[in-house]
């Protein structure tokens, strides 16, 4: 390959940029990003960056030093693909020729109806927008009671702001967790002094609040939304590649048109429904350790190494004073054990299969998480009572 260019500025882009360098890329390398901004590091859009501990988070890498070309402020319109290998990439600056291409354009934040002014937090434009708008006394509504949602109520109440969430489902977290366990968080919300309002359905944003499906409305100084994201893939369209919720890719990340799988086009991170031989069937997660980590993969497979990503997915989030984390993948999961009690403060949720560990959900037991995420990795057979006793170590509850 002569030309490779990684369309998406984030953390995905930038370490699939790295990772081909590493391992001996030494031809033209370009990296587009939509923003105007340099790459930088997103997690941190919604905890420092929102609370005011840093204006900029930026990425540990130092692109000019690998000879990365960085296209800041060109966003991609649009792909055509050559019959053998390579294409065009279109973007708002004029076309550029590759015969290697990574996809890392990310996703988009969901809006909903209304005229009215409503915020999101995906960019680092949009984190200090909100950020100049949390102010004593404001009226915050935040649309929707997960991740995202709790991170922002948990600055806004610490800066003094009445802050009201609203969730269609009958819990925080009811598609991410389940409702029994969304609703051990629900207390969560009282303790901070926010207002958390569920089984509300928002019929529109409006200038000055929500109005709601039951005809009510809630009056607002600041209007966040987080319900969601979808991959940003819109641009591919006509581009003959794959598109179903996301870029599709296969086990080693390659992407494919007319279901044939093309050898010089790999996708990355939010935008990526890649296949997972672990789980058996397709995950598109959406979480900053798959954008870290499976680059690796994308830049050894476009360089025609053999490769594969078969990680089990991570997650975190810091909220209301406390640290969540979650390893695995637990929907075809046989039944779910509590590891501690949730009214003791610090308490885990395994998911098993059989002996086998699937899933964990750690509220401020880290310890619990690493050797989890290692027996998950490992595949090794656990001792169901064993991992139930908080007081054993997870690793202790490996069989012999």
């Amino acid at each position: 390959m002569e030309r490779v260019i990684v369309v998406g500025g984030g953390l995905a882009g930038v370490r699939a940029a790295e990772s081909l360098r590493k391992h001996g890329y030494g031809g033209a390398l370009v990296v587009v990003g939509a923003e105007r901004h340099l790459p930088y590091d997103r997690p941190p859009l919604t905890k420092a960056v929102l609370k005011g501990e840093t204006d900029f988070p930026a990425l540990d890498a130092d692109l000019p030093a690998l000879d990365v070309e960085v296209r800041a402020g060109e966003r991609a319109t649009g792909l055509r693909l050559d019959a053998g290998r390579g294409g065009t990439l279109a973007t708002t600056a004029g076309d550029l020729a590759f015969d290697g291409l990574v996809i890392a354009t990310g996703a988009t934040p969901i809006r909903l109806p209304g005229e009215g002014p409503q915020h999101v937090i995906r960019t680092l434009d949009d984190s200090l927008d909100v950020r100049s708008r949390l102010v004593p006394g404001a009226r915050v509504v935040i649309i929707g009671a997960g991740w995202i949602g709790a991170e922002v109520a948990t600055t806004a109440a610490k800066k003094g702001c009445a802050v009201t969430v609203v969730e269609a489902a009958a819990t925080p977290l009811a598609n991410a967790l389940g409702p029994e366990l969304g609703a051990l968080t629900a207390p969560w919300y009282a303790e901070a002094g926010v207002e958390l309002r569920t089984g509300v359905k928002v019929a529109s944003v409006d200038h000055g609040g929500l109005a709601l499906a039951d005809g009510g409305r809630i009056p607002a100084d600041l209007v966040v939304t987080g319900v969601g994201v979808r991959p940003e893939v819109a641009w591919l369209d006509g581009s003959g590649l794959d598109v179903e919720r996301g870029v599709l890719a296969d086990a080693s990340l390659r992407a494919s048109a007319g279901g044939v799988v093309r050898n010089d086009v790999v996708a990355v991170g939010d935008c990526a429904a890649w296949w997972s031989n672990r789980y058996g069937r397709r995950l598109l997660v959406e979480h900053w350790d798959t954008a870290l980590n499976a680059p690796e993969t994308a830049a050894r497979t476009l360089l025609g190494e053999e490769a594969a990503y078969d990680v089990a997915p991570y997650f975190w989030s810091e909220q209301f004073d406390r640290f969540v984390q979650y390893a695995g993948h637990h929907s075809a999961a046989e039944r779910m054990i509590y590891r501690g009690a949730p009214e003791d403060g610090a308490w885990a949720v395994a998911w098993l299969t059989g002996d086998r560990l699937d899933a964990i959900l750690t509220v401020d037991r880290p310890r619990d998480l690493v050797q989890a995420k290692r027996v998950i990795a490992a595949g090794t057979p656990v001792d169901p009572a064993l991992l139930a006793d908080p007081a054993v170590p997870v690793r202790a509850s490996v069989k012999s």
